[in-house]
């Protein structure tokens, strides 16, 4: 036993390209960590996929080797490869077109027909996806608070999150209302409401607003005396007999 572990050590810094490979490798695959098999292909982010058929069971004969292997969970699987990993179908990315040319060989064309040639498979046509940072779960493309971004995933600052929300959520850009000021306080703050303005407003500029109306309110009473005044003086002046109340 402690020679098969040698010899798969030795195989290892062989197939590893030296240490670091090998200890890379079983930082991140640690339940095999001197685990042999094929190369089947590489996405965009570096994930690298691997087959051993003869060697592992199945449901262990397939597995991927993270190329960013300290941020890295289920999720960064590619879609296109992840059917491959799950053994949904035998054919990987990479040999796809080639097993669908093959497999049309044996399907009569019962009548001609015009359709483009990047449509002429049982897939249909396809578009090219841009994911960002190569994340396939744009849920995670969020800020993770108001003006900070999302360092964990590299999002700056004030860019739009890529998280998809139901029309008529709070959190949908078509059912946020735009801030709208209604006034100030005398601090120069903007409010959007009467509750936010008293809430905004310290007790100095409150009990400053209080002597005002008070002023305001004693102003008005004054002039409302000297126009009652001014209207019993008509009265009299007319010879209009008695006022009562004077």
């Amino acid at each position: 036993m402690v020679w098969g572990v040698i010899k798969n050590v030795q195989q290892s810094l062989k197939y590893r390209g030296g240490w670091k490979g090998l200890l890379e490798h079983m930082y991140t695959n640690g339940d095999y960590p001197f685990k042999f098999g094929t190369l089947m292909g590489i996405d965009a982010a570096g994930n690298r996929y691997y087959e051993n058929r003869t060697d592992y069971p199945f449901g262990q004969h397939r597995w991927v080797e993270p190329g960013d292997i300290h941020n890295f969970d289920s999720s960064s699987i590619a879609p296109e490869w992840h059917g491959w990993m799950t053994s949904m179908n035998d054919a990987p990315p990479s040999q796809e077109a080639d097993l669908i040319a093959e497999r049309q060989q044996h399907v009569p064309k019962l009548c001609r027909s015009d359709t483009p040639a990047d449509m002429d498979t049982n897939v249909g046509r396809q578009e090219a996806v841009m994911n960002f940072h190569n994340m396939h779960n744009q849920s995670q493309v969020r800020s993770r608070g108001y003006g900070i971004g999302n360092p964990i995933v590299g999002l700056p600052p004030g860019v739009k999150d890529s998280y998809y929300t139901q029309p008529g959520s709070p959190y949908n850009p078509a059912s946020i209302r735009p801030l709208e000021f209604i006034g100030e306080t005398p601090s120069g703050k903007g409010y959007k409401s009467a509750k936010w303005a008293d809430r905004l407003t310290t007790p100095e500029e409150k009990a400053k607003i209080d002597a005002e109306q008070a002023a305001e309110a004693q102003k008005t009473i004054e002039a409302a005396k000297i126009a009652q005044s001014k209207r019993m003086a008509a009265l009299r002046s007319r010879g209009m007999g008695t006022v009562v109340g004077n």
